[in-house]
């Protein structure tokens, strides 16, 4: 069995280990992600914000999978009744990182300042515009690896930390 195989066998292990009390807070992590990330790029319809370049259909995919991966990973830092496993190292950062740049990908090329400084509104259409689906790539990759990395290390470490 390869070491990617393993991962996900141990990160399915620990998913189904999960009590209700993760997957509430995954889910609410999860929708908190969607608002927070979709209402400002008002990828998700509000009065509040606007854009000046329409909603891409590859948005709402990119929306949905990022909140669902976001919230997994946060669904592996509450704490379990029992001190059954210990706390899972790495993955933070990674899952930080993916979701700042979900936040670029899915928004508005011309409604983010610093490409507007760095490009103008011309550059950002040109050059920014088109990269957006492959940064929504990399959001998702690197979400999909702190999730594995933290899953895994919850089943891989079953043993209780020492008092």
């Amino acid at each position: 069995m390869s070491s990617s195989s393993r991962s996900l066998s141990r990160a399915g292990m620990a998913l189904r280990g999960w009590r209700p009390r993760q997957w509430a807070a995954a889910g609410a992590c999860a929708l908190l992600t969607a608002v927070l990330i979709g209402v400002p790029t008002d990828v998700v319809p509000n009065p509040l914000f606007s854009r000046s370049v329409p909603v891409q259909g590859w948005n709402y995919p990119a929306l949905a999978v990022t909140a669902i991966l976001a919230g997994l990973v946060l669904g592996t830092y509450v704490r379990r009744p029992a001190p059954e496993m210990q706390e899972p190292p790495l993955g933070g950062r990674l899952g930080s990182l993916g979701g700042l740049l979900s936040f670029l990908a899915v928004g508005c090329p011309v409604c983010n300042k610093a490409v507007l400084l760095l490009l103008g509104a011309s550059g950002a259409l040109s050059y920014w515009a088109p990269l957006q689906p492959l940064v929504a790539f990399a959001s998702v990759a690197l979400l999909a690896e702190a999730a594995l990395r933290r899953l895994s290390a919850q089943a891989a470490c079953p043993a209780p930390a020492s008092a």
